[in-house]
Order: structure tokens, then sequence, then C-alpha cells
């Protein structure tokens, strides 16, 4: 594959790798595959790059797909996650994803547990998306309080918002096997959530929804 041959790639400038070659080098990364192990994919197809460029590839792509949609969903699981980085340091992970879309409205780390990150996390997520008459559902650990001071509503639940211990799951277990390749870092583990909640919402399909991505089965591309 001659890289005469490549395509514009949005998120990056100058580079001559075929676009969707690069595209399937991210969506592999978010899939779990190791930059070493991309590297020997995209040899099959006649491209030799290094490890340090396949990872700027997908740090390109993590700085420049930021959430651009607006949600109005109707019931919405949040809770947090005790993650570890590198040297033992451990952080907590926010999300927030709609029970019935599967859509990730929201993640983030954060130094800090309690009432007031989670009100914060509220906050920003009232920000981004339409969130005024969802119905919250929680597993206490300060979120009733914190619900309040945002003006919202939810009540305890442990049965249908199972569906946020599964995507936490998936989020713990590609940190623990990626965290290095960040050097450890909030800020690199950030973008690299950022970047998967992107590949979640929009490219991955889901047998639940009819193998659509969450996004395009809440009618929101």
């Amino acid at each position: 594959m001659a890289d005469a041959d490549a395509s514009i790639v949005p998120f990056l400038d100058g580079e001559r790798t075929p676009a969707d070659l690069i595209q399937l080098a991210c969506a592999l990364h978010a899939s779990d595959a190791s930059f070493a192990e991309i590297r020997d994919v995209i040899s099959w197809f006649g491209v030799d790059r290094s490890r340090p460029a396949i990872r700027n590839w997908w740090q390109s792509f993590a700085d420049s797909h930021e959430q651009t949609f607006t949600a109005e969903p109707d019931r919405v699981a949040v809770d947090e996650k005790q993650v570890q980085l590198a040297e033992e340091r451990d952080v907590w992970l926010y999300a927030a994803i709609v029970i019935d879309s599967k859509v990730v409205l929201h993640a983030r780390l954060s130094e800090t547990r309690g009432t007031d990150p989670a009100t914060s996390f509220l906050h920003e997520l009232q920000e981004k998306h339409r969130v005024e008459e969802a119905e919250f559902l929680v597993d206490g650990m300060g979120y009733l309080t914190a619900l309040a001071k945002t003006d919202l509503s939810g009540h305890l639940d442990y049965t249908d918002r199972n569906i946020v211990e599964k995507l936490f799951q998936t989020f713990t277990m590609r940190i623990g096997r990626f965290y290095e390749n960040w050097n450890g870092s909030q800020p690199s583990a950030e973008r690299w959530l950022t970047a998967y909640v992107y590949y979640y919402n929009h490219l991955r399909s889901h047998q639940a929804l009819d193998n659509q991505p969450p996004v395009e089965a809440a009618g929101l591309s």
C-alpha cells in the first residue's frame, strides 16, 4: 500500500499513511490492542511505522474527539470507581451512561472522592446535556446529596444501574493494560478516556442495539 494513496486524516497534519489504516489503528487500540500489536497488523498492509508514531496517531485522535452531541436521556446511571495509575497512585473514575441507549454522557478522573467531586461531576453533566428531567440511578455514596445540590432527581438502584459497572470493567482493564504507555499521568489517562468514549459511542457496535453504535441507535449522530 503506497503512501501516495493516502487520504487526508482530519486529526493529523502532514501524515502520509493511508487514512483508513490510521483509523483502523486507533480502533484497534481502543479495542485493547497494544501499539506493538498494531505495528504488526499494519505491516501486513505493507506499511512500516514505529510504536511512537502509532502513539502519536492515538494522541491526535484523542485530542480531536471531544463529545459534540447533546442528549436528553430518561434514565442515567452514574457512579465512581477507584483506578490505579503509575507508582501505586490511585484516582477516581467518574462516569454517567444512559440506561437504554448505552450512550456514555461523560467520563473523567478525579483525585478525590465524595459529595463535592460528585456534585462537580453532575454540574459538568448539566453543562453538556439536558438532564434536568432525567432519573438518576445511584448506589448512595453521597450521590443523593449531590443530586439535591444540583436540583436533579434520582433514587438508589442496584439492578438496572449494572450497566455502569460493566463500563467500569472495560475502562479499568484498558487503564491497567496501557497506563505505562501514558507514563502513568492523569492528563494522559484523561486523553485516553476521551478517545475511548468517542470510540464507544460512535464506532463500537452493540449487539443489544441491533449492532449499532450507541449514538447512532439513539439518533444523536
